[in-house]
């Protein structure tokens, strides 16, 4: 499906009926790794609209010459968000860059934002990232460079050939979609304008990784002062793939959150 937000004609899928969910993924893919992560976790809870559209210049969404800096993709998200919701409340989730802008979102309206969920979010801050490090190998899927595509030994700690077949699946794919040129440009002006409202105040979770090697955990860990009623999770033996690699642990902490969601309702 495709729905217009201010100039840019943005792709998405959705699932199920009910109260909105913008799932919004990391960069360089596109909304198929974050349909694989989170439906799983959002299929089963009945009156969830799931809402999975692909970022500027990723999957489908092409990235126009007026975007040229993240205040413009956030401009844009904001007026999908208006445009694919009606409006209405929604639920935000954000994985990686899809959770920096799904903060600046709920920052920016939160009266329409019921939850908000971070996953690995990249942060403006980033601090003490740890090197990459592998806890779970497996010989059968060879040593690095045997596969052809370096990149999935350095996204995934978990190293087995389940983890590398959802690399291949749902990561890999959306590498030829990319409009690097305009993610260069986009880059050059990344930060977000800071904002001045207060801490969104509605139900949070953030999930971090211990073994983060691209945002790291430490700047998760000021996340749960920042937001007052945010649960704060540090998953031991994952990494920025996290989605991947701990889909039972991520389950159950996006299911307690939709609990905290439905009762501050």
């Amino acid at each position: 499906m495709e729905i217009r937000a201010g100039r840019v004609p943005v792709h998405y899928v959705e699932h199920g009926t009910g109260l909105p969910v913008l799932v919004l993924h990391g960069a360089g893919v596109d909304h198929r790794e974050a349909e694989a992560c989170f439906e799983p976790a959002l299929d089963g809870v009945a009156g969830l609209r799931r809402i999975y559209p692909d970022l500027p210049g990723m999957g489908r969404t092409p990235a126009p010459e007026t975007l040229r800096s993240a205040d413009a993709v956030l401009d844009t998200l904001l007026a999908f968000a208006d445009e694919v919701t009606g409006g209405a409340a929604h639920l935000l989730v954000g994985h990686s860059a899809g959770a920096y802008f799904a903060q600046a979102m709920a920052a920016r309206r939160p009266a329409h934002v019921a939850g908000l969920a971070l996953v690995c979010p990249l942060l403006a801050g980033v601090r003490d990232v740890p090197e990459h490090r592998v806890v779970t190998g497996s010989g059968e899927i060879g040593e690095i460079g045997e596969i052809g595509d370096d990149a999935f030994w350095s996204y995934f700690v978990v190293h087995t050939a389940e983890m590398l077949e959802r690399y291949e699946h749902y990561v890999a794919p959306a590498a030829a979609l990319v409009d690097e040129a305009a993610l260069e440009r986009i880059g050059e002006r990344w930060a977000l304008t800071p904002g001045h409202a207060p801490a969104y105040a509605g139900p949070t979770v953030v999930v971090a990784g211990r073994l983060d090697s691209t945002v790291g955990y430490a700047g998760a860990l000021d996340l749960v002062d920042h937001y007052p009623h945010a649960s704060l999770a540090v998953l031991d033996d994952t990494g920025h793939a996290l989605p991947h690699e701990q889909p039972d642990l991520l389950r159950a902490l996006l299911t307690e959150w939709l609990a905290r969601v439905e009762r501050s309702t």
